[in-house]
Formats: C-alpha cells, sequence, structure tokens
C-alpha cells in the first residue's frame, strides 16, 4: 500500500503569492513530502485555465526529479490527444533517465470541450486516437526501429533514443471513469487510475482480456483529504480554495456531460460539507474513514491533492506532518490486491 500526493501547481486571481512563489513553494512542498515518508508524486494536466493550471507535466515532472530522490513520479492525468506520440515517448523516456527510473505514465483521453476546441483534436475520436498514442509510446520504448500505420498516425523509420532507463519499460497506466475507458486500461495498461466505483470493473475488464483480474493493480483518488488538530477552524478557512476547486470541477465536467459532481454548484460551507468529496478530520476520524474506503476499494496506490488552488504551499504543510506521522504508520505494510 503505497501513498502519494497530487498536484496541480495553480495560482488563482485570488492567490497571495505569485506563480513563481507557487511552482517553488510547490517544489520545496515536494522534497519535504518526501522527507516524511510518502511514496508518490502524481501530476495533474488542465489548458486554458486563468489560473495556469499546470499545462506541461513532463518539465513539471523533470523539476520533481531534481528535488527528490526516492519517491515514483506519476502523471495523473497527461492528456494524450494532445501530445504527439513519438514526443511523448522522447520526453517520458527523458524524465525517467533524469529521476533514475522513477516515472510512471499515466494517461487518459480529456473530456473538457474547450480544450479539444483550442487544439483542434476532434473530442469523439479521443479514444480511438488514445488507444494508438498508448500503442506508439510503448514501441518507442521498447523497439530499436519500427512503422505504424493507423487511423490518426502515419510513421516511417522511428528510431526513439534514448530509451528510459527502466526495463523492460516505464509502467504506463491509463485514468477511467467510464466503462470504455476501464476496458482501454484493461487491454493496454500495467494498471489504472481510478475512483472506488472503477476497482471491480477493472478486475472483470482483465478477465475479459485475458488476464488476471485477481492482480488488478489499481491507483485511486481519494476525495481531497486534509488532517488537523481542528477540522471545524480547518474547514472555515479552507472553504475559499475547496469552493473555487470544485466549483471548476463540476462546471467543467457537467458542460462535458458527465457531471460526477452533481448538475448543480455547490452554494455555501454546509453544502459543500454536506455532499462534497473532502475529507476533513482529526487524525482519528481519517484513520477510521480510510480504513473503512481501503475494505471497500483495495487498491495499491492511494493519493489525493495536496494544497487546495490559492492556498499557499506553505499553509498545508501541517497537514501532511499529520497524515504521515498519525495516520500513515497504521497503515503501513498492508497489502493491496
Amino acid at each position: 500500500m503505497k501513498f502519494g500526493l497530487w498536484y496541480d501547481f495553480r495560482c488563482p486571481p485570488h492567490s497571495p503569492v505569485s506563480w513563481r512563489e507557487t511552482c517553488a513553494q510547490t517544489l520545496e512542498h515536494i522534497r519535504y513530502a518526501e522527507e516524511l515518508g510518502y511514496d508518490d508524486i502524481w501530476l495533474s494536466e488542465h489548458h486554458f485555465i486563468e489560473d495556469g493550471y499546470l499545462p506541461s507535466l513532463l518539465p513539471a515532472a523533470a523539476a520533481v526529479a531534481a528535488v527528490t530522490s526516492r519517491v515514483t513520479i506519476g502523471t495523473n492525468i497527461l492528456l494524450a490527444p494532445f501530445h504527439h506520440p513519438v514526443r511523448l515517448a522522447e520526453e517520458s523516456a527523458l524524465v525517467d533517465i533524469i529521476s533514475g527510473g522513477r516515472f510512471l505514465l499515466g494517461l487518459a483521453v480529456g473530456y473538457r470541450r474547450e480544450e479539444f476546441a483550442g487544439f483542434g483534436v476532434p473530442r469523439q475520436k479521443r479514444g480511438a486516437m488514445t488507444e494508438e498514442i498508448i500503442q506508439i509510446v510503448l514501441r518507442c520504448w521498447t523497439e530499436d526501429e519500427f512503422d505504424f500505420q493507423g487511423q490518426f498516425y502515419r510513421l516511417q523509420g522511428v528510431r526513439a533514443t534514448p530509451k528510459p532507463v527502466q526495463r523492460p519499460r516505464p509502467e504506463l497506466w491509463v485514468g477511467a471513469l467510464g466503462p470504455a475507458a476501464v476496458r482501454r486500461a484493461a487491454r493496454y495498461a500495467d494498471g489504472i487510475i481510478a475512483g472506488p466505483e472503477q476497482v471491480a470493473q477493472f478486475a472483470e475488464a482483465l478477465a475479459a482480456e485475458g488476464r488476471n483480474g485477481d492482480r488488478a493493480r489499481v491507483a485511486l483518488g481519494l476525495p481531497w483529504l486534509y488532517v488537523s488538530d481542528d477540522p471545524e477552524r480547518a474547514w472555515r478557512e479552507l472553504y475559499p480554495h475547496l469552493s473555487y476547486q470544485i466549483n471548476g470541477y463540476q462546471r467543467w465536467f457537467s458542460e462535458a456531460g458527465q457531471p460526477i459532481f452533481g448538475t448543480e454548484p455547490y452554494a455555501d460551507l454546509e453544502d459543500l460539507q454536506a455532499r462534497g468529496p473532502y475529507l476533513v478530520g482529526t487524525p482519528e476520524q481519517v484513520r477510521e474513514a480510510l480504513a473503512q474506503l481501503f475494505v471497500q476499494a483495495p487498491a495499491e496506490r492511494y493519493f489525493w491533492w495536496a494544497i487546495p488552488p490559492g492556498l499557499p504551499p506553505r499553509e498545508a504543510v501541517r497537514s501532511m506532518e499529520l497524515f504521515a506521522r498519525q495516520v500513515m504508520p497504521h497503515f503501513r505494510g498492508r497489502q493491496g490486491p
């Protein structure tokens, strides 16, 4: 069982720190997370958002590699249709080399209509396009030279060098919230990045592909998790940042026809506490909630947002410390599926 933190490097208009300060403090937050014993660092991609939501994961992953020495550096999620597969394979290989073999490529199809319009990519073709991208990336990592003839990419004489450090290659995981994506993960991926609802679905999809469903590898995104000695005060202080975050996602998914966060914005603190995806509690409360989740949705890796948008990264340190010192030790040694 591994624990990770998830970062997007956002700097909203209400943030008291600059983009440069946000990046510097976030990298220091990540360095300290490794020191505290966290296993994974996850990076998330989006585009055309005023707060600078991290648009370029692989340079950020290289920066994380430079300030760490042990943690796995994963992308959750790299939006595959917006990346040329050969360039993606080359840059991923370089991150794997820089990090000494600590890179994990997590990718998915994307969902925001604005992003597909801005990149000129047909949204309705994103699934088929992503499957070609996966095939090409894997061949770039493992073959000396190849040609590829697909619907979207026609490549000749591809010789991608240097190769990754990891052998036979870095792990490739697929993000999935819907049935088609779960099947895609079962067909191509080493593991799935998903929510609790997809854990059993993935095992079934693996079995349907002739793979061992009993050994399904899952990285599970938890609700945004914050550990505090005074949860009521934490809720009040965090509310502007959490409201900004969740109402953004609620709008994006609703516009994409996937209202996983409901069809209406979260109106106020009480509404957010009642139906939002956040877990804010004491170490004891968090331990109890996670123990129940681990039984309901067993996974190899668990991760959650480390810093709500607009909160200076240095102010998110206490929660990270409390989890590492008073929650994490209670679950170390447990085995995932």
